[in-house]
Formats: structure tokens, sequence, C-alpha cells
């Protein structure tokens, strides 16, 4: 995991409540407030939030306009950023590439501004690194790497295959653990040890899934 790990209960505890407070933001819609060219400043509630999306969103948007997108909150150990996607399957090839050892979340933001999630599968499907190669901070060895990461785990129609959640609550504790910095890798091995009688709620499923990496 990047960034901060929480060991024993009462911290686990601690971890829940900022959880339940902040991290649970997996979309938002508000209205644009400002544009940059790698973000967007998005007002819910009288807050602005910063939201940094994929190229060229910013110049498909104007001030004053409202916006739905699906969102993902990345953790550092100096910092929260908030990513988000106007396509939901760019969450997810996000998500897959932020799991590429070497591949961090503003890189991985610049592969879905040079490329749709349609061509990202392809290219890893059919190992055209040459692709990858096409985004700015991506050598040889980096789209290797992420072609050898992600083949299997992607599919010309669907786009994801077993690393899909089996329900809309463990979708939401995978988010949170993407949140706080774990791989879809780490994440889908955490969630494999809730059992199957363990209550439909985020809240006892993201503890029992957090006891995986104490």
């Amino acid at each position: 995991m990047a960034g901060v790990r929480w060991h024993g209960g009462g911290r686990l505890a601690y971890l829940f409540s900022l959880l339940t407070q902040i991290f649970m933001i997996a979309s938002i819609q508000g209205k644009v407030t400002y544009i940059a060219e790698d973000y967007l400043v998005v007002e819910v509630g009288g807050i602005g939030y910063q939201v940094f999306v994929p190229r060229p969103f910013p110049s498909q948007v104007r001030p004053g306009e409202n916006v739905a997108l699906r969102t993902l909150l990345v953790i550092r150990a100096d910092s929260l950023t908030l990513y988000g996607f106007p396509e939901p399957e760019q969450v997810g090839i996000f998500e897959l590439l932020l799991g590429v050892n070497g591949v961090g979340p503003r890189l991985a933001l610049e592969i879905l501004s040079t490329h749709s999630p349609d061509t990202i599968r392809r290219a890893i499907i059919h190992e055209q690194g040459e692709l990858f190669q096409q985004v700015a901070g991506v050598g040889k060895k980096t789209a290797q790497k992420i072609i050898l990461h992600l083949e299997g785990r992607v599919t010309a129609r669907e786009g994801f295959d077993d690393f899909a959640p089996a329900s809309e609550v463990n979708a939401e504790v995978q988010e949170a653990l993407a949140a706080l910095g774990y791989s879809i890798v780490e994440a889908q091995a955490a969630l494999q040890t809730i059992p199957n009688d363990a209550p439909e709620n985020v809240e006892t499923r993201l503890m029992i899934a957090l006891q995986y990496f104490s």
C-alpha cells in the first residue's frame, strides 16, 4: 500500500470514522465554478471540490454547467486528491492502472487522457505497447509492465472479468480500499477474505477486509 497503514482495533475504528466522513466519495454532481487544463472545481452544497479529470473533458464544459462524475479519492501520506471521470468504465481502467508498479494516479490519468477505455483494452489484449508509448511519461519498459500486469484482466467486450466486485456493497468496500491506496489486486484479495454470511453493509465488510492487511 502507498501511504499510511493503520493497525489495531482503535485505529481501525478511527479509520472507519474518517472513511464515513470524507472517503466514500464514489460520485460527485454539482456546478462547475472553475476550469483548468486538467481539473475542475465542482461546487456541491456551497463547497468547491477540486477534481482532476481526463482531457479533453475540461474543454467540453463551461462555468456554471452542472456535471456528474464518477470519482475516486487517492490518499497519499501528504495529500488527498480527487479524480473524476465522465464515463463510468474509465474508473475501472484507472483503478487497474494504479495496480501497475510505476504507474501513479497522474500517469494513469494521462493514459486515459490520451486513449479511450476501448483503445486501452485493445492495446492490452493485442500487446500493442506502442500505443502506451504514445502517452507522455510512458516508456517501453512501463508499457510492457502495463501489458504484463493487466493481460487476462480485461476483455474486449466487457472490460473486466473476475475483477468486478460480486455485489454493490463489495464495490463500495473496494472503492474505500482503493481510496486508502491499496491496489485493485490487494483490494480483491482482501474482499475474498470476507465470509459469505457477513452482514451486507459496508461498515462491517470494510472492517473485515482491513484485517487482511494487519
